[in-house]
């Protein structure tokens, strides 16, 4: 069976972490940016907030422009309901939601935490590091992961 969508020929994905406010956006970004060619690719969360604006701003200052993006929940209208695969960012939100999730799609987990993990931070000096820490460890996984589509069997739990 190919993983590739016979209509777009590309894979279809979908990010999740609780709000889609922080991990989810940066790898949507980093999919689009790097392989949209290969991917059809989306974010959400089971809950709706808005993106983390601190993490608007870092991503801006290191090149990285969402400053038009939106978080979206599950209700949101627009989300394709025929999906590949569906990655969460998040342990808590996977074992909370991954027996009622509405889709039926092979599930990927890759836990980068919460935001909670920033609390180390004491300043902002501090607080920037923790952000740009995350976006590179993202970017990196982005990279390393999905080059090649078929990699992503490999990571199915």
């Amino acid at each position: 069976m190919s993983l590739l969508n016979k209509k777009s020929d590309k894979v279809r994905i979908m990010f999740v972490d609780e709000m889609n406010d922080l991990q989810s956006q940066i790898a949507e970004f980093f999919v689009k940016e790097m392989y949209e060619d290969r991917y059809s690719v989306q974010s959400a969360g089971p809950k709706f907030d808005y993106i983390d604006c601190e993490l608007i701003s870092v991503m801006y200052q290191l090149g990285n422009d969402i400053r038009a993006w939106n978080a979206k929940d599950f209700k949101y209208k627009n989300l394709d309901q025929t999906l590949d695969y569906i990655i969460f960012l998040e342990k808590e939100t996977y074992d909370r939601i991954k027996d009622v999730i509405p889709w039926d799609a092979k599930h990927i987990l890759m836990d980068f935490g919460r935001k909670e993990n920033f609390e180390k931070a004491t300043d902002d000096k501090e607080l920037y590091e923790c952000y740009c820490e995350l976006i590179e460890k993202v970017r990196v996984w982005v990279k390393e992961n999905f080059k090649d589509p078929a990699n992503l069997e490999s990571l199915v739990i």
